[in-house]
């Protein structure tokens, strides 16, 4: 059984490109919502091997989806790994401090998340 991916971005063209660059890496189960409360109930019920989401989101942000998923879920935690259009140095600490595993930078060819989700999973 493949690696279940799982991955949250407000903006549906990022989703699009994001699932494309998995896909292409061979991986294939992916699920992509475009709703932070969608994603963090969608973590709950379908157990994904790794969680991706943006740090911008509608009404919360990734950190706080990371803390939600990584505070509820006992011991069969997904990694998460939080990603930005918009490099901050400060994120990278805060998204330590919310349990993220990893935190990187969308770029057109997605190459540190792909990167980041091969070092994971």
């Amino acid at each position: 059984m493949g690696k279940r991916i799982l991955v949250i971005d407000d903006n549906d063209n990022d989703l699009l490109i994001i699932e494309r660059y998995l896909n292409k890496a061979g991986y294939g189960e992916i699920s992509a919502v475009n709703d932070p409360a969608e994603g963090i109930r969608k973590a709950m019920e379908e157990k994904p091997d790794l969680v991706i989401t943006d740090t911008l989101l509608p009404q919360t942000d990734g950190f706080e989806v990371c803390r939600r998923i990584k505070g509820s879920c006992g011991q069969n935690c997904p990694k998460i790994i939080i990603v930005t259009g918009s490099i901050d140095a400060v994120d990278a600490i805060k998204a330590r401090q919310s349990g993220a595993d990893d935190y990187c930078a969308k770029t057109s060819n997605c190459a540190n998340i792909i990167e980041a989700v091969k070092k994971l999973i």
